[in-house]
């Protein structure tokens, strides 16, 4: 039978409470009354009180969770997500606090349960799709949280640090457009639900749930308006996945057509470099020549010569960390845009001539 704090006071012939105050309030027993109740506990194999249940009771955990749909792994291999999650670290040691990395189940039900049940002070929302329902939930638990979505119905309460994804999108879709491209192909992860692998038929960028993925194509397809390409005119590619293999995957069922796209504007790093790892694939007299763009400024975007929109990662990471652990006095001051800066190299040109 397993040794309860309930044995341990019976052993010493002190109430449960006081077993209790030798684990967390130490200053309010005598030293020799707690070496007591400790040396009865190491003989009964008590280990002490549950950790998390005693940090729930006193309404202090710790620990702050990070929310992300994908698996556990993305949060390790991920280039953009481990500097993130290198910055909410480096806040969360300043406060002597733990970060919990909470990946959510892909059925709804089960991701709300995740989130009703874990045990932190709050959380920060990394990347949760139509993110609404989750902030639905932890309003229901009473827990603040920060969104890395410039959203632009929070409310005054509400603590966001983010970048304006239309604007960033619109200026590197301006940068290739205005080298001439008007065939274009606008490669996202998830642009809908179950959706499969290459060109998809959408009306608009209405149709589009994941708020950064919304801001990202509604940007780009509205540098190309200007220039008199409209929505209908554009190729929305779906990529299963934020992964090279899924951006070249993607890519690929269109590589082949009569007029292929003679660019392709990536909603992120990673998939921008799937589409040059297709390309690189191809035999030298198979290769169209296509201009690719990416999104975030990872290092190996520069490796790579990926022309893309340089974000903050780390410093996002930090300041969604202080936002929960040191939230400002003034309301608004916890709504934060970062700046974002157009960083143009080789694997951009002019349009191909016919």
């Amino acid at each position: 039978m397993k040794p309860t704090l309930q044995a341990v006071a019976d052993a010493v012939g002190v109430s449960r409470s006081t077993v209790s105050n030798a684990y967390s309030r130490p200053d309010q027993l005598s030293a020799a009354l707690r070496e007591r109740i400790l040396d009865a506990a190491r003989q009964l194999g008590y280990p002490g009180p549950n950790p998390t249940a005693r940090s729930l009771r006193r309404g202090f955990v710790g620990s702050i969770g990070v929310l992300f749909t994908s698996k556990l792994s993305y949060a390790f291999t991920d280039p953009f997500a481990v500097r993130f999650l290198a910055g909410v670290s480096g806040a969360a040691e300043r406060h002597d606090a733990t970060i919990l990395l909470v990946p959510l189940p892909t059925a709804e039900t089960e991701a709300r349960r995740v989130v009703e049940n874990a045990a932190v002070d709050g959380f920060c929302v990394y990347c949760v799709g139509d993110e609404q329902w989750a902030l639905d939930v932890i309003r229901e638990r009473g827990l603040p949280f920060v969104s890395t979505i410039a959203r632009d119905d929070a409310g005054p309460d509400d603590r966001f640090v983010g970048i304006d994804e239309r604007t960033a999108a619109h200026a590197v879709a301006a940068h290739v457009a205005g080298l001439g491209h008007r065939r274009v192909a606008l490669l996202a992860d998830t642009v809908l639900p179950d959706a499969g692998t290459g060109p998809l038929t959408l009306s608009g960028v209405h149709e589009v749930s994941n708020p950064t993925t919304h801001g990202r194509l509604a940007g780009f397809a509205d540098a190309f308006a200007e220039v008199g390409v409209h929505w209908s005119e554009l190729t929305i590619l779906n990529a299963p996945g934020n992964s090279r293999a899924a951006g070249a995957a993607a890519v690929t069922t269109v590589l082949d057509r009569p007029e292929p796209p003679t660019a392709v504007l990536a909603g992120s790093d990673v998939l921008a470099l799937g589409v040059l790892d297709a390309l690189d694939a191809r035999p030298a007299a198979d290769r169209p020549s296509i201009s690719v763009t990416g999104f975030d400024d990872i290092p190996e975007a520069a490796a790579a010569g990926l022309t893309t929109v340089r974000q903050p990662a780390e410093e996002k990471g930090r300041i969604a960390g202080e936002l929960l652990l040191d939230p400002p006095a003034e309301p608004t001051a916890g709504h934060v845009l970062l700046p974002t800066a157009l960083v143009v190299r080789t694997s951009t040109g002019p349009v191909p001539r016919s």
